[in-house]
């Protein structure tokens, strides 16, 4: 799935994208979280093309919602060089390792 590398670190981060238009959101948001227990992102999830956790295991509680709304999602991710916020972002889920690709 490919979609724009957004971070988000807090509930700001989430009422801040509930907020924009969605008009403004072409290709859908790769969300970046740190922690597998980002709770906060639940208003969003619907909005979401993909997840990428820093953090955490498939267990955890933001893999299990992930795949609840069958939205791909990377856990335990440790990346080379994280994208800017507004890259656009490939998240490759079809391996025994979920990958993250820099489109632009």
């Amino acid at each position: 799935m490919r979609g724009i590398w957004r971070p988000f670190g807090s509930p700001d981060d989430v009422i801040a994208l509930m907020d924009e238009d969605p008009v403004d959101q072409p290709g859908g948001i790769v969300a970046v979280v740190a922690d597998a227990g980002a709770t906060f992102l639940a208003p969003v999830f619907e909005d979401l093309t993909a997840v990428v956790c820093l953090g955490g295991t498939p267990l955890s509680h933001i893999g299990i919602v992930s795949r609840e709304y069958e939205i791909p999602c990377v856990m335990g991710t440790t990346l080379d060089a994280e994208p800017r916020t507004g890259d656009e972002v490939e998240v490759d889920c079809s391996g025994a390792e979920g990958l993250v690709r820099v489109i632009s």
